[in-house]
């Protein structure tokens, strides 16, 4: 079976010769005599068949249109073969729409109805058969399944419990050894030298009845496709963000599926409804049309904001340095997507001396200077992350970001903390609106997953508005307050 570039470029030229090849017909006179005579609906349209420089401009926007729209599907995936087929679809009828969308705004690049309905009739068969078959198992079909962790034991229990034949599994070869074996001589693979790794298994350190060993965490990648491998079985001790989070993203960006035992899936966003012994982990719930969208929506939304509220945040600075010493703006560490760190900035609200992780309520917190308390209040104090937002780091909707050392603490009262690592953190969130705090990590738990499984544009829309309107309430409350 085909994989990495291999994959990509076969299926890139595929969809080339395709889609010209359904250009080509749906162009022919004969096909088209048949469809506008015999087809209900099209039969009053005219034989309408293009040549010369019309034909080949055609040929050019049809090709593009599908290549860009297909997109997703050069990535290998281990889709079913019925989701490969209403997947393609979904995207040609897409790129049928773009070129129908072109056309009607620019007469000189419109196919003529009968053709652009044909090309895309036979797309809508041609493609997912085309992705079906290169993505057709060798041999027998049998899966493979790979697992991957830190965990000996773990692998070692879990192993005999998976109902499909396991290829092997990745792990770092000093665990298990004994901590006084400091001779042992680190190799590229993020293990040891295999002339150590031999001596250690003769001993029967880091061994796996019935498995092959495949390296160190770092081949993950290598693996994946060398293996040809559909599904990895995660065991790590540890959800730690170096090699947690880095096998998660290895295994999105070469569309493998992950799963993890039952047991061990307190720090997973696992799929919601499964019951199944092992469990599917949530990569990706979004279509990448809709991560577009939500990206360009950020990107509006941001620039918009720095824009409109950019005198007010002058007027807030100069309110700041005058209300007590120390910098206007405050920057922090905080957890991004699958354990990543980033700076939030926002404008200071406290006087700068030693911070507690420990949460706390603003009624409780004597360190609150008098401008912080109103920027608090009216939420003012959260604009310069608008600025994260215009350049990724952030989504305007998403799980608010944790401060890096207060997350040993929220992880504490809420082990399934991690789950929330799954996304771009946001500005606001569904927790957020609903009023659910830090000092209840449980509680704003619950909204944060909430939020990961229902989230959609649309969704995003509505909290937007909610949060907005939050704002302008308290905004107007703390205007009444200053009368009084």
């Amino acid at each position: 079976m085909l994989t990495g570039w291999k994959y990509r470029l076969v299926s890139v030229v595929g969809v080339i010769v395709v889609t010209a090849g359904a250009v080509a017909v749906a162009n022919h006179p004969f096909p088209q005599r048949l469809f506008t005579t015999h087809v209900p609906v099209f039969n009053r349209l005219e034989v309408t068949v293009l040549s010369g420089s019309e034909f080949y401009w055609a040929l050019i926007l049809s090709i593009g249109a599908v290549m860009g729209c297909l997109a997703p599907l050069y990535r290998p995936h281990p889709r079913r073969v019925l989701d490969t087929v209403f997947f393609a679809q979904k995207r040609v009828l897409v790129a049928g729409s773009v070129l129908a969308t072109l056309g009607y705004f620019n007469y000189t690049y419109r196919l003529p109805r009968a053709t652009l309905v044909m090309t895309f009739g036979i797309l809508s068969v041609a493609v997912p058969a085309w992705f079906v078959w290169i993505r057709r198992r060798p041999g027998n079909g049998a899966a493979r399944t790979l697992v991957v962790g830190d965990d000996l034991d773990q692998i070692d229990r879990i192993a005999p419990l998976l109902s499909v034949p396991v290829h092997g599994y990745l792990c770092p070869s000093v665990v298990g050894t004994r901590t006084d074996l400091e001779s042992v001589r680190p190799a590229p693979d993020g293990g040891i030298e295999q002339t150590d790794a031999d001596r250690l298994a003769a001993n029967g350190y880091g061994n796996v009845d019935g498995l092959a060993r495949l390296g160190g965490l770092s081949r993950l990648e290598n693996v994946l496709l060398e293996h040809d491998v559909d599904t990895v079985v995660l065991a790590f001790r540890h959800a730690d963000r170096a090699e947690f989070f880095g096998a998660l993203d290895a295994c999105h960006e070469y569309g493998v599926d992950v799963k993890v035992h039952r047991d061990y899936a307190d720090s997973v966003l696992v799929s919601e409804g499964d019951v199944d012994e092992f469990v599917d982990v949530d990569l990706e719930p979004w279509d990448p049309l809709d991560h577009l969208g939500k990206r360009l929506f950020d990107i509006v939304f941001a620039t918009v904001g720095l824009l409109v509220f950019a005198p007010l945040m002058i007027v807030i600075s100069a309110a700041i340095k005058l209300d007590s010493p120390g910098p206007v703006l405050y920057d922090q560490d905080r957890t991004a997507g699958f354990g990543e760190t980033f700076p939030v900035y926002k404008f200071r609200t406290m006087i700068p001396e030693g911070e507690s992780v420990t949460p706390a309520a603003d009624a409780e917190n004597d360190r609150i200077t008098r401008v912080g308390r109103l920027l608090r209040r009216t939420h003012l104090d959260e604009l310069p992350q608008l600025w994260s937002i215009l350049i990724g780091e952030m989504s305007v909707v998403g799980p608010r970001a944790a401060w890096t050392e207060e997350e040993v603490l929220l992880e504490a009262d809420a082990p399934s903390w991690r789950k929330r690592w799954f996304v771009k953190p946001g500005l606001t969130g569904l927790a957020q609106v609903n009023g659910a705090k830090s000092t209840n990590p449980n509680e704003k738990l619950r909204y944060d997953l909430e939020y990961i499984r229902r989230q959609s544009f649309w969704f995003d829309v509505k909290i937007v508005i909610r949060q907005l309107w939050t704002v302008l309430t308290d905004l107007w409350a703390a205007v009444l307050r200053r009368r009084s």
